[in-house]
């Protein structure tokens, strides 16, 4: 793929498909983000095998789950894609979600994670991709901006975390032909939650 980014950055990490052997790293990663950020609001972090479930589950309904590595292979953050609702008319958007290790944050890593994410997510015929920001987090909500999100809305106090009351961002962005056509019948992901 080719990186926006650097060329000194897209050395220093790839991207490839997420394991359940990543989950000790993802559980790390995460259990940072909520003790420490509000990207996530919940309070107390899962155990590994929570992780290792919600993982299981995002990857048998087709969605995309990607790990950025660093040459040396440890995990530098995660990025999936994964249901905003799912009741069925929902079927044809997804939310996105990216962790990063803190020594990774300003490589380049949650760009490059959330590139391919979009292009996984595109080829797939997803048609809307939703980033919902928690704590309306300024450097999140920029990466989004920089790769095409449009700011949809604010939810205010939606969350009380470390003390004080959060807003959240809502940021949307068109995949593939978006509204412009109908979706594509019979296939995935038309075929989520229709029994």
């Amino acid at each position: 793929m080719d990186h926006p980014y650097p060329a000194e950055l897209a050395m220093s990490f790839f991207l490839r498909d997420a394991s359940l052997s990543d989950i000790p790293a993802i559980s790390a990663i995460y259990r940072e983000s909520v003790l420490n950020g509000v990207a996530s609001y919940e309070i107390d972090p899962p155990s590994e095998a929570d992780m290792a479930g919600r993982f299981s589950s995002i990857v048998a309904s087709g969605y995309p789950y990607i790990a950025a590595v660093d040459a040396d292979g440890a995990l530098l953050g995660y990025a999936y894609a994964s249901a905003f609702r799912t009741r069925p008319a929902y079927r044809f958007l997804v939310e996105d979600s990216i962790y990063l290790a803190p020594e990774a944050r300003g490589r380049g890593v949650g760009k490059a994670l959330l590139t391919e994410l979009i292009a996984r997510c595109t080829a797939l015929g997803f048609r809307q991709m939703v980033a919902v920001i928690g704590g309306a987090h300024p450097a999140s909500v920029a990466l989004h901006r920089a790769l095409g999100f449009a700011e949809s809305g604010t939810l205010k106090g939606a969350g009380y975390k470390h003390g004080r009351w959060l807003d959240t961002a809502l940021m949307q962005l068109e995949l593939g032909d978006g509204l412009r056509t109908e979706p594509e019948t019979g296939r995935y992901p038309d075929t989520l939650y229709r029994r």
